[in-house]
């Protein structure tokens, strides 16, 4: 038997340590089963965000979904472009050959684009007690993986090519990833490291949507006890996504999903 609607909205309200992928994947299923009820969609959308207020794909696609005459459609496109997605397999081709990349955490997709290469060193910092677990599972794939525990960040980056990051959301200016990256990040630019930003589907926001995702995160918590960092654009080199590597500038015009009301302010 099919879960109730309100059963799957809530688990993927509730659900800790998935990628912000498959939560917008599973968000789209849930979502469209209340898509005909307008003032359920609207509480839907917020609830998902308020519980993974960091998650660029769920802002995609509740504005997509918002935005839509046909918001069950809509859904159901949104997830097929998620499906689709390519960011992984067009990183994995782009990585210099015997590469040593530094990546904290389990990241979705730069997880996916390491297994997908024999040649590259991966040198993981233990975020949120992900990186023994990716470590594991890319020696499985025969990736040369090495533990790091987050003291050892910055030797990690002085011994890297390239600081691999991911992030949840982009907007203009900065973007959201897993906590260590503002370090990271600030640290490879210092050293003189490439620093590529994992941007795939659904994680580039227009300005508005962008400024609603950021004070939700930075207000959600004292900025110590945050799990994600806002990091300045201006520190990365490269953005990765599911048409190959871009500068900076032209990657944030890939933001193609409407601004609507009903994300830009709600009561927390």
């Amino acid at each position: 038997m099919s879960p109730h609607p309100i059963e799957r909205l809530r688990w993927v309200a509730r659900a800790q340590g998935a990628g912000p992928s498959v939560l917008a994947r599973e968000a789209a299923a849930a979502l469209a089963s209340v898509g005909d009820d307008p003032a359920a969609l609207v509480t839907g959308c917020r609830r998902i965000i308020e519980r993974h207020p960091a998650a660029g794909p769920l802002w995609w696609l509740a504005a997509r979904m918002l935005a839509s005459g046909e918001p069950v459609h809509e859904a159901w496109a949104a997830a097929e472009e998620i499906d689709g997605d390519e960011t992984a397999g067009v990183l994995a081709a782009h990585l210099p050959d015997d590469a040593t990349v530094t990546v904290l955490g389990w990241p979705e997709l730069a997880a996916d684009a390491l297994r997908r290469r024999g040649d590259v060193e991966a040198l993981v910092v233990d975020v949120r007690g992900e990186g023994s677990q990716l470590v594991g599972a890319l020696e499985a794939s025969g990736i040369d993986a090495y533990d790091v525990m987050q003291p050892g960040l910055g030797a990690a980056v002085q011994e890297s090519a390239i600081v691999l990051l991911e992030a949840e959301a982009v907007g203009p200016a900065s973007f959201v990833a897993s906590c260590g990256s503002l370090a990271a990040a600030g640290l490879g630019r210092s050293l003189g490291r490439e620093v590529w930003l994992v941007a795939g589907v659904g994680r580039v926001l227009p300005g508005r949507l962008w400024d609603a995702l950021a004070s939700r995160v930075v207000g959600a918590d004292d900025p110590w006890d945050l799990d994600v960092d806002i990091v300045p654009l201006e520190w990365v080199t490269t953005v990765a996504g599911p048409s190959g590597p871009q500068p900076v500038e032209e990657a944030v015009r890939r933001a193609d999903c409407p601004i609507v009301p009903e994300l830009l302010r709600w009561e927390k």
